[in-house]
């Protein structure tokens, strides 16, 4: 079973997303901040993670930057979650490392497609 880091800080969407996720078939970890969010990933080994742009403590730009930068977690795919929907913001999370972007409200089925995609292409 894959394991997904969920890197958000807003209760009400790390309760819902991780339940999804779990009904999904994904073992699930949990971070509140950017900076528990790099240290989850470096003890949990996630094989994916969902990393929200907007975190307290070090934001998920940062936090993906240093990721990675890390031999041991920049293989680890990361898609940005925000309620930023421009087009900049995208780039703007492409640059900081991202593998992909995902806008909030999640729509679910939409980025299970995504989490598959990254999973299948590390995979291979």
């Amino acid at each position: 079973m894959p394991t997904i880091l969920l890197v958000e800080d807003n209760e009400l969407n790390r309760d819902m997303l991780s339940r999804r996720l779990v009904r999904n078939g994904y073992g699930v970890l949990i971070a509140e901040d950017g900076a528990k969010g790099l240290s989850a990933a470096i003890d949990g080994k996630p094989d994916l993670i969902l990393m929200d742009m907007s975190l307290p403590v070090m934001d998920g730009w940062e936090a993906t930057r240093r990721l990675k930068a890390e031999p041991q977690t920049r293989a680890i795919p990361v898609i940005a979650l925000t309620a930023h929907a421009m087009s900049s913001d995208r780039e703007k999370a492409v640059a900081a490392g991202c593998d992909d972007y995902d806008t909030k409200p999640v729509e679910l089925e939409r980025l299970l497609a995504k989490i598959e995609r990254l999973l299948q292409a590390g995979s291979l």
